[in-house]
Parts: structure tokens; C-alpha cells; sequence
């Protein structure tokens, strides 16, 4: 799962929201490392809709017609398993650094 559509399970999992809202929370969770648009986002709530991941009911916010999606369990779950895998990832990553950094340490010893 890509890490758009992984945010976007995040902040879904705080609770129900409208596209732009979801939006704006990937912003800030992500410090604003992703930034989704209405080009990007929209495609993927219609995606998780019809995968079942999530539903969506329209209502009326701010005097705005507006579909607020909600995780389903299926999502919840979805969303449990790409942090999984997300974790496992960023594990891998950290250990690749460290040795990554460990070969230039020694390197660098022995240009001396």
C-alpha cells in the first residue's frame, strides 16, 4: 500500500470526516511530507468505498452539500495491516542505514 493511501486509512481511523478534512489531517500528520489533492485524494476514498474499506453518507456541513467517509472494520483492519507492514519497512530502512553508516565510519578510518 502506498504511503498516500496509508495516511489517508490513518486519519480515517481517528474518525468520520469529509474529503477535505482528510485532506488537511494527511497534512498535518505528515507535517506536510504528503499533501494530497482533490485530483488525488478523491480517486482513493472511491476506491476504499467500493473495496469496502470504507462507507460514505452525504450530509450537510456548513451549509455545504458533503460526503463524510467513515472506516468499516474491513478498513480498520486494512489499516492494521499496512502498519505492519509499514513498521517492518521502516525497520528494514533503519537497519540499512546504520549499516550503510558503519561501511563509510570504516572507510573513512582506513583513508586515514
Amino acid at each position: 500500500m502506498g504511503l498516500s493511501k496509508f495516511f489517508i486509512l490513518r486519519v480515517l481511523h481517528d474518525g468520520p470526516m469529509h474529503g477535505y478534512d482528510v485532506a488537511r489531517a494527511v497534512e498535518r500528520t505528515t507535517g506536510g511530507c504528503c499533501s494530497p489533492t482533490e485530483g488525488t485524494i478523491y480517486p482513493v476514498l472511491r476506491e476504499f468505498e467500493t473495496g469496502g474499506f470504507l462507507t460514505a453518507e452525504a450530509t450537510t456541513v456548513q451549509g455545504r452539500q458533503r460526503r463524510v467517509y467513515t472506516l468499516t472494520e474491513a478498513g480498520r483492519d486494512a489499516f492494521r495491516v499496512a502498519l505492519d507492514a509499514w513498521m517492518e519497512a521502516t525497520a528494514a530502512l533503519r537497519d540499512t542505514g546504520r549499516a550503510f553508516a558503519a561501511v563509510d565510519r570504516e572507510r573513512a578510518k582506513s583513508c586515514r
